[in-house]
């Protein structure tokens, strides 16, 4: 069973966010970790199955030098080891771009992705793998075992979970409820710096997408306090300035 998991490089969710006078991310004090959903559902669930069934767990990222510290982390998860193409990408169908290319002839039968990233929240990067690779694509995935070559995924849909049977190979992103989080210990740790990381160039992309500038939405305005006695108030200010009656 070969499995790749992609993952990613995102700010830690209690970073402070802010930008610079050109409307550019500021980094500067920023802790970054993997994303949550790479990391605690992707990562382990290819983790549990490659114990339940052999084979190997490749990490892939897509960015610059300084990912390398996250890529470790998976390494010291349990990951076997790793690819960092080494490209910033300008959007999601660069990204996934370049995993595809990479996929296309390594045979792999399982390809994970996080349901998607706390930064950008966009959900994207699975599906465009799924489709550069011609390969089916189940989204947001919180229950999976194999029977054979089939995977039976249950996925989050509105008021419910969905069960689906789809033969490998697949791409899947992962939502929380598919594995348990792991915490790597000293063992993994140290076999971590050890473990192959290769370094790739990227494939020649024309991305069609750039970010021109990044805004903080508009602050919000300070609580009103109404006497509760006083519903004629309450009804204007709902009516003239909420606007919700």
């Amino acid at each position: 069973m070969k499995i790749l998991v992609c993952i990613s490089k995102t700010p830690d969710t209690t970073a402070k966010i802010s930008f610079n006078g050109d409307q550019t991310f500021n980094a500067a004090g920023v802790q970054f970790i993997m994303n949550p959903y790479d990391e605690w559902y992707a990562l382990v669930k290819a983790l549990e199955i490659q114990e339940a069934n052999g084979g190997t767990v490749t990490l892939i990222n897509v960015g610059g030098a300084d990912n390398e510290t996250i890529i470790r982390k998976g390494l010291a998860i349990g990951a076997e080891n790793a690819v960092r193409i080494n490209t910033e990408p300008a959007s999601a169908m660069s990204t996934a771009f370049q995993i595809a290319s990479y996929a296309k002839s390594q045979g792999f039968d399982l390809i994970f992705t996080g349901k998607e990233t706390i930064d950008f929240n966009a959900a994207e990067v699975g599906a465009m793998v799924a489709e550069y690779l011609d390969m089916p694509y189940v989204s947001f995935a919180n229950e999976m075992k194999l029977n054979g070559n089939t995977a039976i995924i249950g996925r989050e849909i509105e008021g419910g979970t969905e069960t689906v049977e789809v033969d490998l190979p697949i791409v899947i992103s992962a939502a929380k409820g598919l594995a348990e989080q792991r915490i790597p210990n000293m063992r993994g740790i140290m076999m971590a710096k050890s473990k192959p990381l290769e370094v790739m160039d990227p494939a020649p992309f024309q991305d069609n997408v750039t970010t021109k500038q990044f805004e903080l939405p508009t602050a919000k305005s300070a609580v009103k306090m109404v006497d509760p006695e006083n519903m004629d108030e309450l009804v204007r200010l709902l009516h003239e300035e909420a606007k919700v009656i």
